[in-house]
This record gives structure tokens, sequence and C-alpha cells, in this order.
């Protein structure tokens, strides 16, 4: 099997090709797997135009700004090529919740809230990172976070 890697200002995006002269049982299995590492993998892009691929675990917001969203992890900020309902969707709901119009949180990265503000949930993450709950979305997330309480997860 040959490996290759190309870098090319003609690619957009991360393209990955399997070649071979039938579709055997090999080439459906790395497939699978190319699937398997993607599907779960966001494709980001940090301030220095590098590129990395963000674990879903790792993420602990994804807000959008002007017409770009960005991705926060520990690591740091990253500009992704989805709109911030496709993230949504693909994160999906287990984990991660819309906070705000802009915003969405992975909430087992919540490390403290604050109910102290007059209609409004101040959240920290783990990071240190600090963002606010729309006040239409504060009984979705007391709600999320209570079942998620009841069900041992968090």
């Amino acid at each position: 099997m040959k490996i290759l890697t190309e870098t090319d200002n003609k690619y957009k995006e991360i393209e990955l090709h399997v070649c071979n002269n039938a579709l055997t049982d090999e080439v459906r299995a790395i497939v699978g797997e190319l699937h398997e590492i993607y599907d779960s993998n966001i494709p980001g892009t940090d301030s220095k135009g590098n590129r990395h691929m963000l674990r879903r675990s790792e993420i602990l917001s994804a807000y959008s700004e002007g017409q770009k969203v960005f991705v926060i992890t520990h690591d740091g900020t990253y500009s992704v090529s989805r709109k911030l309902y496709e993230l949504e969707k693909d994160l999906g709901d287990t984990d991660f919740i819309r906070i705000s119009k802009s915003e969405i949180i992975n909430i087992r990265k919540i490390r403290s809230m604050d109910m102290s503000l007059t209609g409004t949930i101040k959240l920290v993450m783990k990071t240190g990172y600090k963002t606010y709950v729309s006040r239409r979305n504060v009984a979705k997330i007391k709600e999320k976070l209570t079942q998620e309480r009841s069900e041992g997860r968090i």
C-alpha cells in the first residue's frame, strides 16, 4: 500500500483518495476507518493558517462571529468552514447544547455556573472561558443539566 501526501493551494479542504483496481474488502475497510475518523473529528484552522482535526471531546464551545464560525478547545480557537447550525447537527445533542443564537457549548466542559445575574446564567468553562446563556435558553439548559445529573452523566 502506498500513502502519498500532496499539498497544493488548489485544495480548499482536506481530500482523501483511496485508489485501487477493484472495490475489495480491504478498500471498504480502509474507507470505513477513514469515515470513522473524519466523521468524529471536525477540521479547523488556527490563526496561523495551520489545519487541525478537532476531536468532539476536546471542544468547549462553538460560536459564530460575523460570517465565521469558531471552535474553542483547550489548545486554542479555530475557524471552521461550517455554519453553526450544521456544526450543532454534526455534534449532536448528547453533550452539546445551544445557549444562545450564536453559541453552542459542551456541557461536560462546564466548570461552574453563576446564576446570580437576573435572568441569565454565566458559565465558566474548564479553561476559564466565560460565556452567558441567553434568557430564552435558560430553562432549556437547566432542564438538560438536571436530566444529565439524574442519569449520572455529570
